[in-house]
């Protein structure tokens, strides 16, 4: 006859959670543990930036070990960026040129402009003049700046332009003499070199205001009839 054993009614103890262990080559990391469970969080420091990457894309598309015209990528890149703010900084000069003075004539000295203008005035040799009317040294006559002459074009023709024949009444204080001058002058041709508000004369019509040995001066004109004269 078999005996048994006798069965324990003692109280069973409950089994001990799991043990987590982090690995040594995963020191880094965040460890959690949630309903025995454990989740692993990666460090942010694991995280390449932005700086690493940019500098990744930079050495895929122009490797350092390279020369470039001759220069090192460092010089190289300086180069290109010089390069590219001064052509950056002539488009905006011309732009800025451009808008000051073709902004629809508004702000150009046309005959529809009745104001006093000032500006440079200089000489030059005359004769066959954008108008077709050849001209001598001696003649009172005046190339208005190629902006206004241009802006008032109304054909391929400058023959044709409505400013030629027109007048205009160039004034002065000449210092030599202590006194004001002034001299009504016929247009008769496009002046390249002129600034939209400067005058470029005959030597004798310069003479009336200043001394020719001057070669530049200041000027203040206006004009003076609305059509052409004979």
């Amino acid at each position: 006859m078999s005996t048994q054993a006798p069965v324990s009614t003692a109280p069973q103890q409950p089994l001990a959670s799991p043990t987590t262990i982090i690995p040594e080559w995963d020191s880094n990391a965040v460890q959690t543990y949630k309903a025995g469970v454990t989740t692993t969080t990666p460090h942010s420091g694991n995280r390449p930036t932005a700086k690493a990457v940019l500098q990744e894309k930079l050495d895929a598309f122009l490797p350092q070990s390279r020369s470039y015209l001759g220069l090192k990528r460092r010089t190289f890149l300086v180069v290109l960026a010089c390069t590219f703010l001064a052509l950056l900084a002539l488009i905006i000069g011309l732009a800025v040129g451009l808008t000051k003075h073709s902004n629809g004539g508004q702000n150009l000295p046309l005959p529809t402009n009745s104001e006093q203008h000032e500006g440079d005035l200089t000489y030059y040799g005359t004769g066959l003049g954008s108008c077709g009317i050849t001209s001598s040294d001696s003649d009172m006559i005046v190339a208005v700046s190629h902006y206004v002459f241009d802006a008032a074009s109304k054909s391929s023709d400058p023959n044709q332009n409505p400013l030629c024949g027109l007048k205009l009444r160039a004034s002065r204080y000449d210092e030599q003499v202590g006194e004001r001058r002034s001299v009504d002058l016929k247009v008769v041709d496009r002046c390249v070199g002129c600034q939209a508000t400067d005058l470029d004369v005959s030597p004798a019509a310069f003479d009336k205001l200043a001394a020719r040995a001057s070669g530049r001066v200041d000027v203040t004109w206006a004009w003076l009839s609305p059509h052409a004269t004979a």
